[in-house]
């Protein structure tokens, strides 16, 4: 019984560790707003969480444009966005989800947390989180619930 416990263990950070190490080979690009905290914030939580990140402040309007360019729908759009292995990040989209669309590699062009929720990262505490979704942007434009996200108990 032992033995299998042990057995289980050492899988169990295997999987871990091979889960982390990914991750820091991952690169993330992420374009900011000008003067934008929370953007900041995004970032540094992506650094926290093992991801590579490289940043550039952008300008209103040609934010906007590269946004448009990625095919980050109008509707869906926030203060930030990243791009990771072809795909974008529009918004404060979770280290999780991140992880699950670079494991899965859905046929899409991204993810998307519309507006700026509070309690999601880079937003304010968890704790005190309002309910939120995350977003499968496919190709076409339309998109998916990824992930929906409660909000806290307070």
């Amino acid at each position: 019984m032992a033995t299998h416990i042990r057995l289980f263990a050492l899988i169990l950070l295997g999987t871990y560790g091979a889960a982390a190490a990914q991750t820091q080979n991952t690169d993330i690009h992420v374009v900011e707003g000008v003067g934008c905290e929370c953007c900041v914030k995004w970032t540094e939580y992506l650094r926290e969480n093992g991801f590579a990140v490289t940043s550039e402040k952008s300008l209103g309007t040609l934010l906007i444009q590269h946004k448009i360019d990625l095919g980050v729908p109008i509707s869906h759009q926030s203060c930030h966005t990243g791009q990771v292995e072809g795909y974008f990040l529009e918004g404060h989209v979770p280290a999780a989800d991140i992880r699950r669309l670079l494991q899965e590699r859905p046929d899409a062009a991204g993810l998307a947390v519309p507006g700026m929720p509070y309690g999601s990262p880079g937003m304010g505490p968890e704790d005190k989180r309002e309910a939120y979704e995350v977003l499968l942007v496919r190709n076409d434009g339309s998109s998916e619930i990824f992930s929906s996200y409660p909000a806290a108990d307070l």
